[in-house]
């Protein structure tokens, strides 16, 4: 684990893994809930967490640097269900990269239990972890200059969902009508680090 200073009160705290990034972010929220840590904003990435309005950073760096990583959190019961046509123009392309039928290539991605890593892009949008490496997909050689709200996509080792219309280079495998990004809901994201997410097959692939 490193931590590297950020401006006057914050820390970017560097691990080797996405799973280690995400048992970082959870023991600190609980740190938190506690009341042993006072910050201001907890924010997770691919392989990072910030920790934003520190009133002492530094002695949170060593603190940091003495510890080992924390385990991997519990399953959160939270849980969303979000239902998919799976009619994107990708699906075909993936199902071929995973040597399967469109069929089985659907049955694979709603059969699998996702967890929202951390979010970014966009407001609303998640990214996604569940299915095993031998599924990961490139993004598109040339990126779409505008992708639908609603699109669910795959890249890497990462699924999403687009939250809004938007320039995008991911394989675009279904559709959503579910609302990821509500201003006047609370809260406004519908997907938060920690929360599992499950793609319910509606009408036919």
């Amino acid at each position: 684990m490193t931590a590297l200073p950020v401006g006057d009160d914050a820390l970017l705290v560097e691990v080797a893994s996405g799973a280690q990034a995400r048992a970082l972010h959870a023991e600190l929220l609980r740190r938190r809930a506690e009341g042993s840590l006072t910050v201001r904003e907890i924010v997770p990435a691919a392989r990072t967490v910030l920790l934003d309005g520190l009133a002492d950073p530094a002695r949170l760096a060593s603190d940091l640097a003495c510890s080992e990583t924390p385990a991997a959190p519990p399953q959160t019961p939270e849980r969303v269900e979000l239902p998919v046509r799976y009619d994107g123009p990708d699906l075909a392309e993936v199902a071929a990269r995973w040597r399967v039928s469109v069929r089985e290539a659907v049955r694979i991605h709603a059969d699998t239990e996702f967890t929202v890593a951390f979010c970014g892009f966009a407001p609303g949008f998640g990214y996604l972890t569940g299915l095993p490496a031998r599924y990961d997909v490139p993004r598109r050689a040339t990126p779409r200059t505008a992708v639908p709200a609603g699109a669910v996509a795959l890249a890497g080792p990462y699924t999403g969902v687009y939250p809004r219309s938007s320039p995008g280079g991911w394989q675009l495998i279904g559709t959503t009508d579910a609302v990821l990004w509500d201003h006047a809901r609370v809260p406004a994201a519908l997907l938060s680090p920690g929360t599992r997410v499950r793609f319910t097959p509606v009408g036919d692939a």
